[in-house]
Order: structure tokens, then sequence, then C-alpha cells
């Protein structure tokens, strides 16, 4: 039988952390020296020496202490697919550690809907059935994108466009029904452009429908569908005060006028010159509007690159490859970030989910973004070792 451990949350250890460095600092203060060396005649004694920084573990980390570290505060999940939840060595890390799944690109319109009417549920059926399984709770993710969306979505007229996604996503809502959590509604609706006078992206829904209306028709149908669900609208970049500008406007205009909207979602692909603040400052933008509405991250990772606007768009300037190796003081610049993160995440009440944008370094999408070369964004690495980033967000007195 396997030690049962206690959870305690992320607060509580800070909390404890806090009494034993002030009882140890009581000891110090007032118990008698352990040195057997005098301190030098008239002068003051010198100082203990710094103890080395202990290198980070590779071993299996106790089950659960991921997900328990912050079950008080929110539920911490992985975006993953097929190839995941096949693997015995990846499951059974999804199984103890996390919380929460989130489908990488199952559930997206082109994997569900590949043609009109014709619905191919089999390898999301499967992720959920898994989650099920082992007790994780599914984020559903997307039900509309201007990417992953088949072209007939976009054939006919404006009210045969409406008709189509409102049945879309009516038929998918439904078949989810009391297996999701939350949805991401619409995904990447708002315009990157600082100098645009609108804030939606000109996309190809956009167009379609000849403006914002399709946001309001997904909400509606989804809400139909599924009146208990949580629905979030999700973007990145909301760690930049101009693109948070953009979305707290339509998400004012959506609650003004009634359209059902439970939270946001932030996906938090950020790089190591990103700083933890303007992650947060995204998070609280939406607190302060005092509606109500719960905060999620949906997607983070940390690219070990600090990488220009010129390399995303274009390949150009980009930082030069690393190599097949994490640089030891990467690891650490990563660690130190992902532990600032979770620090102001746990002071967030609103804030009820963290979802990491997949498992293992090897399986994340930017080893082939902005270019190809190899990257080491999360907390395990290619063979699910822990690395400095996990002790750093599950162990505060962990020394990075």
């Amino acid at each position: 039988m396997k030690n049962q451990t206690t959870a305690v949350s992320y607060r509580d250890r800070l909390k404890l952390l806090t009494g034993a460095a002030g009882l140890a600092m009581f000891s110090a203060c007032g118990g008698g020296s352990s040195s057997s060396t005098p301190p030098p005649s008239g002068g003051t004694p010198p100082p203990p020496p710094v103890p080395p920084t202990p290198p980070p573990t590779t071993e299996t980390p106790v089950d659960g202490l991921l997900r328990d570290t912050f079950r008080n505060n929110f539920v911490v999940g992985a975006a993953v697919g097929p190839a995941q939840i096949g693997s015995t060595d990846d499951s059974d890390v999804l199984a103890k550690q996390f919380s929460s799944l989130t489908a990488e690109n199952v559930m997206k319109p082109e994997a569900l809907a590949p043609t009109e009417g014709n619905y191919t549920f089999e390898e999301a059926d499967a992720l959920v059935s898994f989650a099920q399984t082992n007790g994780l709770q599914v984020r559903g993710h997307t039900l509309l994108w201007h990417r992953a969306t088949p072209a007939y979505f976009f054939e006919g007229t404006r009210d045969e466009i409406k008709a189509r996604l409102q049945k879309y996503i009516t038929d998918v809502v439904t078949h989810f029904r009391g297996k999701i959590y939350a949805w991401d509604v619409v995904n990447e609706v708002i315009s990157d452009d600082d100098g645009s006078t609108a804030p939606y992206r000109d996309s190809n829904w956009f167009q379609a429908a000849g403006g914002p209306d399709y946001i309001d028709w997904a909400f509606e149908a989804a809400r139909a569908a599924d009146p208990d669900v949580k629905l979030f609208i999700n973007d990145y970049n909301t760690e930049l005060a101009g693109k948070r500008a953009r979305l707290v406007s339509v998400v004012e205009d959506l609650i003004a006028r009634g359209i059902p909207l439970d939270g946001v979602g932030h996906q938090a692909h950020i790089q190591q010159s990103t700083s933890a603040a303007d992650v947060l400052a995204g998070l609280d933008a939406f607190t302060n509007m005092f509606a109500g509405l719960e905060n999620h991250i949906t997607e983070l990772d940390i690219s070990i690159y600090s990488d220009p606007v010129e390399c995303f768009n274009g390949g150009t300037n980009c930082q030069a490859s690393v190599g097949n190796t994490l640089p030891e003081a990467r690891a650490r610049e990563q660690a130190t970030k992902y532990r600032a993160l979770f620090d102001g995440f746990v002071t967030r009440s609103n804030l009820t989910s963290v979802t990491l944008w997949g498992l293992k370094d090897s399986d994340s999408w930017l080893n082939a973004f902005p270019v190809n070369r190899p990257n080491y964004p999360l907390l395990y690495d290619a063979d699910l070792n822990t690395k400095r980033a996990f002790l750093a967000i599950t162990d505060p007195s962990y020394v990075i």
C-alpha cells in the first residue's frame, strides 16, 4: 500500500514555511553556537557557509503533488491528445498529477465535423472517457475559431451561416453535456492591431457574418444546449495592454447586452522576457469589472527564448537555438518565472483553472513555432522527469 500524504494547499505551505523561518531565526539568536571554531579575537563571527543549491530531482514526485498543492485554489490541467492518453507513461502522470484535461486538437471543428453533418467524436470521446475513469475534469476547446474550421462553415448566405454554426454548436455541446465543465466558446476573436479602430479580428468569421454577430450566435447556442456549463471567451496576449483593452471592451459589450458569458480565458503563451506582473494584470482587468466573471489560464507555457515581434511575424531575428539540452541558467530563469506566476495565481480567488499547453517539453508546439528549434516550456522534460519549474511551484522551500 502506498503511503498516504495529507494534501496541503500552496497558501498553507507558505504559512508553514514562514513559521519555520521564524523558529530558525529564534534559535539562531537565542541558542548556543554549534561551531567548534571560536570567532577571531575582537571580531564578529564569520557568516556561516552558504549551502550548495540542490540539483533538481528526477525522481517521481508524490502522487497528486501538483494538483493537491493547488486544490484549494484552482484545478490544474494539461492540454493533451490521443498520443498522451495512449501512452502508459504519459497517462500515468496525467492521472496522478493533474485534475483537469483540455483537448489540444480533437475538439476543434475540423476534427469533430470534417464534412457537414458528419461527426467524428471517437477521439474526443476517448479523451473524455479517460478523464472520467481517472477522476479528471475536462475543458472543451474550442467551439469557434478562425483556424481549424472546414471551409463549408462559411458557405452560403448570412442566415445559412448562422444556422449552420448554431446547429454545429448545439450538436457538439449536447453530445458532451454533463461531461465538460467549461467551453472556450469563441477563440482569438480580438484584433492584434493596436492601431485598429475596432476591437475585432478581421477573420473569416467576421467577414462571413458581416461583423461580430457570430460571437453572439455562438454563445447563445452553447447556453441553450447546456444551461450549466461555464462559457468562456479565450484569447492570447492579454498581458499586453493594447490587446487587453480591446478584449475588455468586447467583454463589457457582451455583458451589457445580456450575452451569456461566465468568464475569460487567458492563453498565457509567454516567453522569458514577459513580466509575471503583466500576466497578472490581465487577470485583474476582468476582476476589476465587478461582473462576477471567472478567470482561467488556458494554455500556459513559458518559452526559454525571448524573441522580437518580427520573429513571430516572419521568422526573422529569432534567438539562436540552445540545442538539445536545456541550459542550466535558462532552467533557473524559467523556474523563477513559473514561481512568480503561481505565487500570483493563488492570491486571485476568481482564478478557478490553470492549464498548461502540453504535458512534456518534447510534445510542445513551440518546438516548431515561431521557427523550428528545441524548446523546453513545460514542467516535465522529454523523459517525464520533473524540472526545476515543477519543484519551484510545488515546494516553496525549494531554492531555485
